[in-house]
C-alpha cells in the first residue's frame, strides 16, 4: 500500500482525506490519505520522513505553505506565488502550487473562461496570490481589492509580472463591480462559524456578473445568497477544492482522478 497525507497545523478539518480516498477506492487503487499534524518548526524532518517512508506525496495546508519554499525543489508557479500546496517524491522533493489552477478550472466547469475578462479579487493572502498569478497568466485583467490597499497594491505589483493587474481598497467596490465580469472572495468571510457575514451584498451587483465564493463551509455562503438574489451566476468553494486535490492527484500518480466521485464524497461530508 502506499500513502498520501496532508500537512498542517491545525488540520483534523481537512477534507482532502475524504476526498482522495473516494478516489483512490473508485480507482481500485491499493493507497490510503491521512492527515497529519506537523508544526512549520518540524516541516523539514517531516517532509523528508515522508519521501524516507515511501509516501507517494503530499499536500500542505496553512500555515506550512510558505516555508515548504526553502525545503521542496519549487515549480516557477510555486516560487512566484511563494507558496507550495503539493509535494512530489518522485525525482527528488518537487514543489507545486496547484490552488490557481483549482479556481481556473471550478470556473471552466461552469462554463465560464477567464481570457479577457475583468476580474475583482477581494482578498490579498495566500489563495488571493494563487488566484491572482494563474488567472493574469491566463489573459484575465485582475483587480486585487484588499481592506488595507497596500497590502493590495504590494500583491499586484507582484503579480504584474506575468499579466493585467492592479489595486484598489473597499472603498469604491459598487463601481468596481460595475465594471467586472467576475467578483471572487478569496478572504474568509462568511466562513463558519460567521456565516452572516459578507463584504458585498445583491445591490451592489449585477445580474450578468459571475460570483465565486472559495469559502465551502459553508456551501451556499451569504455573498452566494445575496448573488443570487441580483439574478447573478454564483459558484461556490467547493468545486476549487476539488479541482485543485486532482491536479495533486495527477501529480503523484499520473492517473486522471474521479472529480465526480470526489465531488460527491466532500458534499457528502459536508452536509
Amino acid at each position: 500500500m502506499q500513502l498520501f497525507g496532508v500537512l498542517g497545523d491545525p488540520v483534523s478539518h481537512s477534507l482532502s482525506p475524504v476526498m482522495h480516498n473516494a478516489a483512490f477506492k473508485a480507482l481500485g487503487m491499493d493507497c490510503e490519505y491521512h492527515a497529519f499534524r506537523v508544526s512549520p518548526d518540524n516541516l523539514h524532518d517531516a517532509i523528508h520522513g515522508a519521501l524516507a517512508l515511501g509516501f507517494g506525496g503530499l499536500n500542505l495546508t496553512i500555515p506550512l505553505k510558505e516555508k515548504a519554499l526553502g525545503i521542496v525543489e519549487p515549480s516557477e508557479l510555486a516560487k512566484q506565488i511563494g507558496a507550495v500546496n503539493t509535494v512530489d517524491f518522485k525525482k527528488g522533493i518537487k514543489g507545486y502550487n496547484t490552488d490557481g489552477i483549482g479556481a481556473k478550472m471550478a470556473l471552466a466547469g461552469n462554463g465560464i473562461g477567464v481570457k479577457g475578462k475583468n476580474v475583482l479579487l477581494l482578498g490579498a493572502g495566500g489563495a488571493a496570490r494563487a488566484i491572482a498569478f494563474q488567472l493574469a497568466k491566463d489573459g484575465a485583467s485582475v483587480i486585487i481589492a484588499n481592506r488595507t490597499s497596500g497590502r493590495a497594491e504590494a500583491l499586484a505589483s507582484e503579480v504584474s509580472k506575468v499579466g493585467c493587474v492592479g489595486a484598489s481598497g473597499f472603498e469604491d467596490l459598487k463601481a468596481r463591480i460595475r465594471e467586472c465580469d467576475i467578483l471572487i472572495n478569496s478572504t474568509s468571510v462568511g466562513m463558519s462559524p460567521g456565516t452572516s457575514e459578507t463584504i458585498v451584498t445583491s445591490d451592489m451587483m449585477h445580474k450578468d456578473l459571475v460570483v465565486f465564493d472559495i469559502v465551502y463551509n459553508p456551501m451556499s455562503t451569504r455573498l452566494l445568497r445575496e448573488a443570487k438574489k441580483a439574478g447573478a451566476k454564483a459558484i461556490d468553494g467547493v468545486m476549487m477544492l476539488v479541482y485543485q486535490g486532482a491536479e495533486a492527484f495527477k501529480i503523484w500518480t499520473g492517473r486522471t482522478p474521479p472529480v465526480d466521485v470526489m465531488e460527491k464524497a466532500v458534499r457528502e461530508r459536508l452536509k
